[in-house]
């Protein structure tokens, strides 16, 4: 096999794609898990024009093989062509599930480096905006995929880094129901301090997975953000140990760990680690500031936050802000 060129450094200057604009065309992909029910699809179209945009299905969308959505070939061509059609304005996955690591090897990193486009996803589709950080060095957004339920929050802050080209400050809502504040959208500081360095994370498991391989950027003075669901807390220990002995977490300058939905042992033990105390065991012998709690992931309302682009944490605050716009 012949791997591509070496990973982008995370301090090099990142590509800015073209903003999107009323009226442009997206391609729909499906890189990982299938739908195959063309009645969805259309809910997803709607989706799309809802958002002032004209939505174009991949040549191979609704396919399915076992529980992906068609072969590994097929999905990696949808993402080729869309990347070289003069048409399409950006990228938008459908959903995540499982796969989008499988095609990384069939990707054409030399026509998606040369066609600067958005690509929106989060869960597996962390994948490829790792892979596009290292290979095509321009910005993607991980945010809700077509098919999620787009929330007013998730809307918002998409809207001002594709369409604004804005430079948005995330922090959770306020809640008036005491008990959301302190569960759901309430952040907890794992050490405090500042930090400035560029977004690169996603979903831990996929992160995890792809270490060791030639499609991770360099994480020196990143910023790592991470997410994750239904990961029992010693899985999650589990990767974190991981990912320290492949040295990424010694390199980064901060972490902001999100939603870790459903993430619970199913039958727990008393003896055991919190998910709180797993985070602390790894993040504060880092020396760097890390908060938790930020709302990125499996959640209804979530952010989306550019990838590979520069940013400022706070972690005492709980807060993120955008330094520079994603798009051009």
């Amino acid at each position: 096999m012949t791997f591509p060129p070496a990973a982008a450094s995370a301090r090099s200057p990142i590509r800015k794609p073209p903003r999107l604009r009323p009226g442009d065309v997206v391609g729909l992909i499906e890189p990982a898990g299938f739908t195959d029910d063309e009645f969805d699809l259309r809910l997803v179209e709607e989706n799309v024009r809802a958002m002032g945009l004209v939505p174009k299905a991949a040549p191979h969308l609704l396919q399915r093989y076992g529980y992906l959505a068609g072969k590994d070939e097929a999905r990696a061509a949808d993402v080729n062509v869309f990347y070289a059609d003069e048409d399409v304005h950006a990228v938008f996955a459908v959903r995540g599930g499982w796969g989008c690591a499988r095609i990384l090897p069939h990707l054409d990193f030399d026509r998606i480096r040369a066609n600067p486009k958005l690509l929106i996803g989060f869960s597996d589709i962390t994948a490829l905006h790792l892979a596009f950080a290292a290979r095509a060095g321009f910005a993607t957004i991980h945010g809700p995929n077509a098919a999620s339920s787009w929330g007013e929050l998730s809307w918002n802050s998409f809207r001002e880094l594709a369409f604004e080209a804005g430079t948005p400050l995330y922090r959770n809502p306020e809640a008036t129901d005491d008990r959301l504040v302190r569960t759901r959208w309430r952040t907890r500081t794992l050490r405090p301090g500042k930090a400035s360095g560029r977004l690169l994370g996603g979903n831990l498991t996929v992160l995890a997975a792809l270490a060791g391989t030639p499609y991770l950027p360099d994480f020196d003075g990143a910023i790592l953000f991470l997410e994750d669901v239904a990961e029992a807390e010693y899985r999650i220990d589990r990767m974190l140990t991981q990912l320290a002995l492949a040295g990424i977490l010694r390199r980064v300058a901060g972490v902001i760990f999100g939603q870790c939905t459903d993430c619970r042992a199913s039958t727990p033990s008393y003896g055991g680690f919190t998910l709180s105390q797993v985070l602390k065991q790894h993040l504060e012998p880092l020396g760097v500031p890390a908060f938790q709690g930020a709302l990125i992931g499996h959640v209804a309302n979530q952010f989306s936050i550019p990838v590979g682009i520069r940013a400022e944490m706070d972690a005492e605050a709980g807060t993120i802000r955008i330094l520079e716009p994603a798009v051009a």
